[in-house]
């Protein structure tokens, strides 16, 4: 009986030190720029991201997205902004998305990688090898 209580024990000890359990990148994450955090999460089928807050929402509750090159869209606010779309794939990486920098107003196509349970490498191309790349950390 012992026996089988510490292979159980061993079992769920290995599962949830898998990677598998390290490749669901849904929550609220820092970005290294701006003091930007998003919210990721599940699209139907895909991953999406808006921008909870950051530096310019914290100055400014009303703040626009200026620098967008489409000018229709200059005066949507900051907060919420859709920021990651359409990344599909998993469990440990999401690709064919779209990054939007509001700090640019431009979109970049992007990749999703998971570190670990709280780190994730978020890679935005204009094209290939063009690319940069950031890692974000899990707040929650």
């Amino acid at each position: 009986m012992k026996m089988k209580i510490m292979l159980a024990a061993a079992t769920l000890a290995a599962a949830l030190a898998s990677p598998a359990l390290a490749g669901d990148p849904t929550g609220l994450w820092q970005t290294p720029t701006n003091g930007g955090q998003v919210r990721i999460a599940r699209c139907g089928q895909a991953l999406c991201g808006t921008l909870v807050t950051s530096n310019h929402i914290r100055t400014d509750a009303n703040a626009r997205d200026t620098q967008n090159r489409d000018t229709t869209l200059r005066s949507r606010t900051l907060r919420n902004l859709p920021m990651l779309t359409g990344f599909t794939g998993g469990p440990t990486e999401w690709r064919n998305g779209s990054v939007y920098n509001p700090a640019d107003g431009r979109t970049y196509r992007g990749t999703i990688t998971m570190t670990g349970d709280n780190s994730l490498n978020l890679r935005g191309c204009v094209v290939a090898p063009l690319c940069k790349t950031q890692t974000w950390t899990r707040i929650q």
